[in-house]
């Protein structure tokens, strides 16, 4: 059984997990509790603050827009198209978008833009692998794991063009100027 060494950090968008592995970080997630199982397999997990330093330091930078690109090693674990996703994700630059049909596209499978959309929502690594980065057709946020709130906050924080429909569900309506 794997083992995985995991801590906790507050950032901005609220408390993170981090799970480390011996080949690198494995897990950023907004989930609570550490999964059971990576990929459907089993794993250990061990509370360490130190062996999560590095993608802790990486993430306070990031967040106090100090870092654009993050270099700490991955420990990815998802299927053979999965792993395509995700790696086209990683180059997503930093501030820019390409829809969920342009990474389709970009890993050779043009009509299987709802499968991206599934390998995003099974992204063991949030932020570091920037899942963010894809948005629905039109610009609109589609989905977040973090919720719709995180990832426009995440989008801002990189300076990217999207579609916010929460501030415009939030604008109040236009009334006729009367004198």
């Amino acid at each position: 059984m794997d083992k995985i060494y995991a801590s906790r950090v507050n950032s901005p968008v609220g408390p993170l997990l981090l799970g480390v592995s011996a080949r690198g970080l494995a897990v950023l997630s907004f989930a609570p509790e550490p999964p059971a199982k990576l990929a459907g397999k089993a794993v250990l997990w061990e509370y360490s603050d130190e062996a999560v330093s590095e993608a802790r330091q990486q993430l306070h930078e990031y967040f106090a827009g100090h870092r654009r690109e993050f270099t700490i090693p991955l420990d990815l674990r998802g299927t053979e198209f999965q792993l395509q996703c995700w790696d086209q994700l990683q180059r997503i630059p930093f501030g820019e978008t390409l829809s969920y049909a342009e990474v389709a596209q970009a890993v050779g499978r043009p009509n299987a833009y709802r499968a991206v959309g599934q390998a995003n929502h099974h992204n063991p690594v949030a932020i570091i692998v920037p899942c963010h980065r894809v948005l629905a057709g039109g610009l609109a946020l589609g989905g977040y794991g973090g919720g719709l709130a995180t990832k426009a906050f995440l989008l801002r924080l990189e300076g990217a063009h999207f579609h916010d429909e929460a501030a415009t569900a939030l604008r109040p309506p236009s009334l006729p100027f009367t004198e």
